[in-house]
């Protein structure tokens, strides 16, 4: 199939599938046209590719895990690495958590401060 018929059959913009190419992430054939052609599987493919993006992977991680992804089923074969690179964008999530949980509550105590200045201000 050609990269338009690829991108009305997933909903994705055939620019971004260009970048899924750039990346290493899709690799279609060429025709004699130099038109990209890609495999029946494409769809499933790129549907996993966004699922790992939604995820919070890197296209560097997925590049090493797509291999490994195989059917259409949620999950991916324990490849080498894989349960590894999952348990390391894991712990960097929980660790964006903790500071955005640190940050909030920094804000809020400043939110806080600054109301009870605009109360004891008010006041006056």
């Amino acid at each position: 199939m050609l990269i338009g018929e690829l991108s009305r059959r997933t909903g994705v913009a055939a620019r971004l599938l260009r970048y899924y190419e750039e990346q290493g992430l899709l690799r279609p054939e060429r025709d004699r046209s130099g038109y990209r052609v890609y495999a029946p599987d494409a769809p499933y493919v790129v549907a996993r590719i966004r699922g790992m993006l939604a995820a919070g992977l890197t296209t560097e991680a997925i590049r090493g895990m797509l291999p490994c992804a195989t059917g259409n089923g949620p999950g991916i074969e324990p490849c080498p690495e894989v349960l590894q690179t999952m348990t390391a964008h894991l712990k960097r999530i929980d660790a964006d958590i903790s500071e955005l949980r640190r940050r909030r509550a920094a804000l809020a105590a400043f939110r806080d401060a600054t109301e009870a200045r605009q109360g004891r201000t008010g006041a006056r």
